[in-house]
C-alpha cells in the first residue's frame, strides 16, 4: 500500500492527528506534576532561609471527559430547558459531552420543514453528511428523496434528522454510550416537532427509540406507538429500511415499497 493510499485509509477511518512516531506504553509512565503559576501555592523551606515555591495545577475536567451517565444527565438538563427547535439546535451545537464531536467536521442537526407533520429519523451522519452538515445528503439521501417522492412527499413536507448528531469515525455504528448521550436531545426534538407520523429509518433509530432489539425485516410492515418523557400521547410510528442498506441490498426495495404504500395509506386517512 502506498503512503498516499495509507493516509487516505486512515482519514476514512477517522484518524485526525499523529500522536507519536512509535507506540507509547502510558501504563508504564510515572505521573508527573504540572508546575505553573499562579495557582494554590505551597512554600517549602530548604537549607538556610531560602524557600522554594511550588505551584501545582490540576487539569480541569472538560465536558468531553464526562462519564457516560454524567453526559446523559447534562444532555437531559439541557433538553429539559429547551422550549423551541431553535433553542434545541443551539444546545446541541454547543454540547461537548459526546466524544464524536471531536472527530466530526460538522454537527448534523436537521433538514426539511420543521412544521411538517411527518418526521423521519435516521441513524448517524455519513462522510457526505459530515462535510455538508445536512442529514441524508449523499447517495442515500438521493435515494430517500426518490422514495419520498414516490408517495408524494419531499423535504418541504417532511422533517429529517438523525439519532446521532456527529459522524462516528469510519462510518462505524454508534455505540451504546454515544446513543445514550444524544438520546435526550432526540426525544425533545421529536416532542417539539410533534409529528402526526414518525418514521424510523434503519436499525439504530428503531432499536433505540422503540426499544425493540429485532431486525428491520422482523419489525417492518406495521405501525407502532412511540412515547418518551416529553410526549403527552403516543405517536404513530412506521419503520423503513435505511436507504444506505437498500443501496447495498437492492432486493429489499420491494419490501421498502410496501412500507411506503402503508405510510401513504395512513396519511390519506
Amino acid at each position: 500500500m502506498s503512503n498516499k493510499a495509507l493516509l487516505e485509509w486512515q482519514l476514512a477511518a477517522g484518524v485526525d492527528e499523529a500522536i507519536d512516531e512509535s507506540p507509547t506504553n502510558y501504563f508504564a509512565l510515572k505521573p508527573t506534576l504540572n508546575i505553573v503559576a499562579p495557582s494554590p501555592v505551597h512554600d517549602i523551606t530548604v537549607s538556610g532561609n531560602a524557600k522554594v515555591t511550588t505551584v501545582i495545577k490540576t487539569p480541569e475536567k472538560t465536558p468531553l471527559h464526562l462519564s457516560p451517565s454524567s453526559a446523559n444527565m447534562v444532555a437531559r438538563e439541557l433538553a429539559d430547558a429547551c422550549k423551541t427547535i431553535a433553542e434545541l439546535e443551539e444546545a446541541v451545537r454547543k454540547f461537548d459531552g459526546c466524544a464524536l464531536k471531536k472527530t466530526a467536521t460538522k454537527t448534523v442537526f436537521a433538514d426539511g420543514n420543521s412544521q411538517a407533520k411527518i418526521m423521519l429519523i435516521g441513524e448517524a451522519p455519513d462522510a457526505q453528511e459530515d462535510i455538508q452538515g445536512i442529514p441524508f445528503c449523499g447517495a442515500s439521501g438521493q435515494l430517500l428523496d426518490k422514495m419520498l417522492l414516490s408517495i408524494g412527499l419531499d423535504r418541504t413536507n417532511v422533517y429529517i434528522s438523525n439519532t446521532i448528531f456527529w459522524r462516528p469515525p469510519g462510518n462505524r455504528q454508534p455505540n451504546e454510550m454515544e446513543v445514550n448521550t444524544c438520546l435526550p436531545f432526540v426525544e425533545k426534538h421529536i416532542a417539539l416537532v410533534a409529528p402526526k407520523l414518525l418514521i424510523l429509518s434503519g436499525g439504530t433509530a428503531t432499536n433505540v427509540l422503540l426499544k425493540k432489539d429485532l431486525s428491520i425485516s422482523r419489525l417492518r410492515g406495521k405501525l407502532y406507538e412511540y412515547s418518551n418523557p416529553y410526549i403527552d400521547s403516543p405517536l404513530k410510528t412506521a419503520i423503513i429500511y435505511h436507504p444506505s442498506y437498500l443501496l447495498r441490498q437492492p432486493l429489499y426495495k420491494k419490501q421498502a415499497w410496501q412500507d411506503l404504500l402503508m405510510i401513504k395509506h395512513f396519511l390519506a386517512e
